[in-house]
């Protein structure tokens, strides 16, 4: 009554290919993240400050 599908795999081995342009120019690439790193500090130094004024707030109100 039941008729078991059979799952059809892609043969990976005809995908294998030499490595693209793109990736032997890894070493060109190089990000200064510097402002973001000061903004992420700055985000989370308000967030502290935040929770830490409401759990003040919590205990006095």
């Amino acid at each position: 009554m039941s008729n078991k599908s059979k799952k059809h795999y892609r043969n990976t081995s005809q995908f294998k290919s030499k490595p693209s342009a793109a990736v032997q120019n890894n070493a060109e690439f190089n990000p200064d993240y510097t402002d973001v790193i000061k903004d992420l500090k700055r985000i989370g130094t308000l967030a502290v400050t935040f929770f830490v004024i409401l759990i003040a707030l919590s205990f006095v109100l």
